[in-house]
């Protein structure tokens, strides 16, 4: 039986781009238009499992997504690394010059913004997804009008590449994450994504850390999210990886007695090793 994921996005968008690159068997994507539709698929049982992404190595934390993965009780079963190329598309036969609205997801423009400051009769419009803004192009016949897509999404939809490449920092990256209703075998895990709430007290994160550092993990992600029925509390997402298991576990149990709440988001195989 085929595997259904759920996507924001549509054929074409980054994140069908990333169902086809990180799983190993043919996939059924189910392209949603918001990460609150995709979750909602993923709990109620119409999926399998979902894509997300998480950070971006211009833009930041998706914080969102974060806060979503978590009060839903969902696992993080792995991550994939996909480098993002913006491409400025539109229909057939016209050139910048002709063109009068840019329509895309706002993080894809504001990874972009550089570009159309030579263009001031460009008008940069948020739309819901990079993918769905092209298709709308081609669906409607809409002229003077462009999107900033992926290459996928301008073949997909018969567009032409006005500019290519067109984002800010050339070195452009996405990280995604693989979001399961259970977390999956962790036989290859050398990587974590943890979840904890401490005392508000001096020392307290720096107790954390040393916990991390003293059992041989290595952090490669902090983010901080405020508590919003407590003001000026604060839960701290974070991502470690490790060379043995075991290292690994005796760091968890250890973090366990010394936070208010501790979390276990995921374990699973680190990409970049």
């Amino acid at each position: 039986m085929t595997t259904q994921v759920a996507i924001q996005g549509v054929k074409g968008s980054f994140h069908h781009l990333v169902t086809q690159q990180y799983f190993a068997d043919p996939v059924a994507i189910v392209p949603l238009l918001t990460f609150n539709e995709v979750v909602d698929h993923l709990t109620s049982k119409k999926v399998d499992t979902a894509v997300m992404a998480i950070e971006n190595s211009i833009a930041g934390s998706i914080i969102p997504n974060y806060a979503l993965i978590d009060s839903h009780n969902l696992h993080i079963t792995g991550e994939h690394y996909l480098d993002i190329q913006h491409q400025l598309m539109a229909l057939p036969g016209q050139h910048i010059a002709d063109i009068k609205e840019v329509h895309s997801h706002p993080m894809a423009l504001l990874q972009c913004q550089a570009f159309f400051e030579p263009y001031p009769h460009i008008k940069l419009v948020e739309d819901s997804d990079t993918a769905e803004a092209a298709q709308r192009i081609q669906n409607q016949q809409l002229k003077g009008i462009g999107a900033i897509a992926s290459q996928a999404a301008a073949e997909a939809y018969q567009l032409d590449i006005l500019a290519q490449s067109i984002q800010t920092i050339k070195q452009n990256e996405t990280r995604f994450v693989i979001v399961e209703r259970e977390q999956s075998s962790t036989e290859q895990a050398n990587k974590a994504s943890l979840k904890f709430m401490l005392d508000h007290k001096r020392g307290s994160l720096a107790a954390m850390l040393n916990v991390m550092s003293d059992c041989k993990l290595n952090l490669t992600k902090i983010q901080s999210l405020p508590k919003i029925d407590t003001p000026w509390k604060y839960a701290f997402f974070v991502d470690v990886t490790f060379d043995v298991y075991e290292h690994y576990n005796k760091a968890k149990s250890i973090m366990t007695i010394m936070a208010e709440e501790f979390k276990v988001l995921g374990e699973y195989k680190n990409a970049k090793s």
